[in-house]
């Protein structure tokens, strides 16, 4: 059963260069009908895929904070009516530093918002625009000031590394930086370039500068050293947080449970089938429209997929994957599953063994990607789904 819900704003006021997000550009878009099928779509969903009560909400984009304070309003205020959020423990929305104006961090505030995300992705005023962002230094900083005045204690920051023409350095500085905004979260991805981007189109043309392999690999070293210096705690391979303020919401991915995807080109996990909503705008708005569930794909996930996903997921928390949970849960051992890759990996010294827990050496942080292919593929379908 789910107990989380994750909900989809595809407007953007502009397009960065890495982003391949479901997104259009904001003007001239039909926002208000938008907001409307949203919450028809919530309302059918758990008419016929209820829960009793939801846990955490992650409201992403695109950029949500493109929406006007009153479309806000009307976007929350219908959420708060159609969504069993009354118990709710986390209640996130992602923001751009330079459209959280006072009148929007209200909204959020009145209507149960304790969480936001800032995109920041780097300090550096060069590489911001490399980037395609239209946000500045000062603009970070005010947005951090004016949430912590709105009440806000919650605040993570999202960072990049391994962007197009930055040194190590220049992602040092950026840590720095962020150290003294005293926030509470912080995230850090390599850029990964992605079809359907700008730099994508640069890339193929030889256009592009990125980084060497050794310098992104210095840089996510630095990340592990300064969190740590600075009292974070890593939890997952990218996010780090501050005593008691994990993101809920997102280990729910990571420990491979159960959420519903709302909105275009959103994803969803309810009742052991994954499923995709149409991304373009017309179709989506004409599903829901037309009185039908606005999903392009639908996947029914077997149980050797559940444990496969289990594993590659559950790596990449830093507590790893417990063995008697994964036998409560999928009613075989690691061991039986898994034996074989397990004492490889153990043996090339990218996982570890600690007593209940199998989990990544800091050798295997680095080579992440290597270790989860490990678990791709490998199990026959015996036992069914």
């Amino acid at each position: 059963m789910a107990t989380a819900a994750y909900v989809h704003i595809p407007f953007c006021e502009h397009i960065c260069h890495y982003c391949d997000f479901n997104k259009v550009f904001l003007k001239n878009q039909p926002v208000d009908q938008y907001i409307d099928a949203l919450l028809l779509e919530m309302k059918r969903t758990l008419a016929t895929h209820p829960t009793p009560s939801l846990k955490t909400v992650y409201i992403g984009g695109g950029t949500p904070t493109a929406l006007s304070a009153d479309q806000l309003d009307v976007l929350l205020k219908g959420m708060k009516q159609v969504l069993p959020i009354e118990n709710i423990e986390e209640y996130t929305i992602e923001v751009n530093p330079d459209s959280i104006q006072e009148e929007k961090l209200a909204v959020l505030k009145e209507h149960g918002i304790n969480r936001l995300s800032i995109g920041v992705q780097t300090f550096d005023e060069l590489l911001l625009k490399e980037i395609g962002r239209t946000h500045s230094r000062n603009s970070v900083w005010d947005a951090v000031r004016r949430s912590k005045q709105a009440g806000f204690d919650n605040l993570s920051l999202d960072l990049m590394f391994g962007l197009p023409k930055q040194t190590p350095a220049h992602f040092y500085e950026t840590l720095q930086e962020a150290m003294k905004l005293d926030v509470t979260h912080l995230s850090a991805y390599s850029l990964k370039i992605e079809e359907k981007t700008v730099f994508y189109n640069r890339q193929r043309k030889g256009k592009l500068t990125l980084p060497p392999e050794d310098d992104e690999v210095t840089m996510y070293e630095l990340l592990l050293k300064e969190t740590k210096k600075n009292g974070f705690q890593q939890y997952e391979i990218s996010n780090f947080a501050k005593a008691g303020f994990e993101s809920k919401h997102n280990l729910v991915y990571w420990n491979n449970e159960e959420y519903y995807g709302f909105g275009a080109g959103a994803h969803g996990y309810v009742n052991g089938v994954r499923h995709q909503n149409h991304g373009p705008l017309p179709k989506y708005l004409k599903a829901v429209e037309d009185g039908n569930a606005p999903i392009l794909t639908e996947h029914l996930v077997t149980k050797v997929e559940r444990i496969e996903e289990a594993m590659f997921m559950g790596l990449r928390k830093r507590e790893g994957v417990s063995r008697s949970l994964f036998q409560e849960r999928y009613g075989r051992s690691l061991d039986e599953c898994f034996s074989e890759q397990i004492t490889l990996l153990v043996d090339r010294g990218l996982l570890q063994v600690d007593e209940d827990r199998v989990k990544l050496t800091e050798k295997g942080l680095l080579l992440g990607n290597e270790v989860f292919e490990q678990f791709i593929a490998v199990l026959s379908d015996e036992g069914g789904q």
